[in-house]
């Protein structure tokens, strides 16, 4: 889970809260469709964490920081006069009982998976976007850590995101090509796309925006739309398609967790606790703030109706969110990550958490008394990826299958996707197939198919229209009688809860 520069607190990047505003509530399942409570405009994470620990309990306006903290565990599910079915939100997820009985749910998920047949002449490729390594002082993992995690997660390709640094050729400076059975793509994240041209476009990088876009799209190009929630409203025109889902999106929403976890790693119960949990249930803590982000799917449903999107996963891998407690005297330590200078950890007094005192005793000043590692690169690429669907595994080919749209994203922890399809036929793949454009033929049956039992949510130009649980190897079918955007949801029950697990590139019927 990634975190911008400016995060100097030792903790994920969980702002983007504040003054809590009206708006109507989405339509994942589980949610009302009336008016609901939300939390929209942004606090800075060193905000909240200075409030929470160095003024502590005398002065933090507790007023609104219990607002913003029901608003921020009850969700899009606190409605106004009324009490409804709701998601469980991250905080309840990190529960101990919940973290083992979604990590029971997933073994039986394990044991129900069928291996599906193969698409002819086609192979699902486990692939990762928007990776970063060595390219930045918040990134803390490095290009050989990555491929090693690479190996242990199954992932077959990656599409490296270097944070643009000028004078580095992130192209021709970066690995690209087979590494280990690994294929590297190099690209880079700048000026709010994930670029991946086919060559060097250093003399390019201040061109205005659509003379950009237009020449890292030259020839197999890729370029996709980045984190959405800062430009929800900026144009398609060019792009290779969107990130219809960005982990450090999720961690900047939740607030709970934030507070949460700032408290617990200076009390050293607590803190000790929180190793144990995170040691024991990795997955299931890192994926605890996943939610299904519906402004990113309205945009990409809305950008649909005019043009091919193709909607990948941004992965934002950084390994940064490795939290360091380090003692600083008899009466007072830092709170930080592994990239942070000494200066910039956050100074937590026992004035203000009396168990500080506890956790420095008997240790030399600089010790490190908690590390607490949230995101390996191993377990982040498990919490989230992007599927290729192609004839081999190349450049050229998976280049060409990324843009054609016959990839799907899917959060692989809670099961193996692989066999996954959608398309017209498993068989004939001349027919409209995921990721086609054609025209419109009335009575064209779509067909999906899942490896694990699972809810289905038919979509239509954005909108559900039809919702169903599917069995073991059963195919699902759709006769199209109007043209329009259709693709496929696949969610599982974990803990007593829906959670979205596979989202379908669309089938376009114009």
């Amino acid at each position: 889970m990634g975190c911008d520069p400016g995060n100097r607190i030792g903790l994920p990047c969980f702002a983007r809260v504040g003054r809590p505003k009206m708006e109507a509530s989405k339509t994942s399942p589980g949610s009302p469709s009336i008016a609901v409570l939300r939390v929209g405009a942004r606090i800075t994470p060193e905000f909240i964490f200075a409030r929470t620990l160095s003024f502590g309990l005398a002065t933090l306006n507790w007023k609104r920081l219990i607002l913003c903290v029901m608003v921020s565990t009850l969700g899009a599910d606190m409605v106004l006069g009324a009490v409804a079915p709701r998601k469980k939100m991250p905080i309840e997820r990190m529960h101990p009982e919940a973290l083992e009985s979604t990590r029971k749910r997933v073994a039986e998920l394990q044991r129900l998976r069928k291996t599906l047949a193969p698409l002819p002449g086609l192979f699902d490729y486990r692939g990762i976007f928007h990776a970063h390594a060595e390219d930045s002082a918040h990134t803390g993992g490095t290009r050989v850590e990555m491929l090693g995690d690479a190996k242990k997660a199954k992932v077959d390709v990656i599409f490296l995101s270097d944070h643009y640094r000028p004078h580095r050729d992130f192209i021709s400076q970066s690995w690209r090509g087979d590494h280990e059975g690994v294929l590297f793509i190099p690209g880079s994240e700048t000026r709010g796309f994930l670029v991946h041209p086919t060559n060097s476009v250093m003399t390019s990088m201040d061109l205005p925006v659509p003379e950009f876009v237009k020449r890292v799209g030259q020839g197999e190009g890729l370029i996709f739309l980045s984190h959405m929630e800062d430009r929800p409203d900026h144009s398609m025109d060019g792009l290779t398609g969107m990130e219809i889902y960005n982990r450090h999106y999720d961690a900047q929403r939740d607030l709970a967790t934030l507070v949460n976890l700032a408290l617990r790693l200076t009390d050293p119960k607590e803190a000790v606790d929180l190793a144990a949990l995170l040691d024991r249930y990795p997955d299931e803590m890192l994926a605890a703030q996943v939610q299904y982000s519906e402004d990113y799917l309205e945009k990409w449903d809305r950008e649909g109706l005019e043009r091919r999107v193709v909607g990948v996963a941004a992965n934002d891998c950084h390994h940064n969110q490795v939290f360091l407690v380090k003692k600083v005297d008899d009466q007072s330590v830092r709170v930080g990550t592994i990239v942070d200078k000494e200066s910039d950890m956050r100074l937590v007094s026992a004035t203000i958490r009396p168990g500080v005192r506890e956790m420095v005793a008997g240790k030399p000043n600089g010790a490190v008394l908690a590390r607490l590692d949230f995101d390996p690169y191993a377990k982040s690429f498990a919490n989230v990826s992007t599927h290729i669907v192609a004839a081999k595994l190349d450049e050229p080919t998976i280049r060409a299958a990324v843009r054609a749209g016959r990839a799907y994203v899917s959060h692989d922890w809670m099961g193996d996707p692989t066999g996954f399809w959608f398309g017209s036929s498993f068989e004939d793949m001349t027919l409209p197939q995921m990721g086609d454009e054609v025209t419109f033929v009335s009575a064209v049956v779509l067909r999906a198919r899942f490896p694990l039992p699972c809810h289905v949510r038919w979509m239509r130009n954005g909108k559900a229209i039809q919702e169903k649980k599917v069995e073991l190897l059963e195919t699902l079918q759709w006769t199209v009688r109007e043209p329009g955007v259709y693709r496929v949801e696949g969610w599982l029950e974990l803990n007593g809860e829906l959670r979205p697990w596979i989202y379908s590139n669309p089938i376009y019927f114009r």
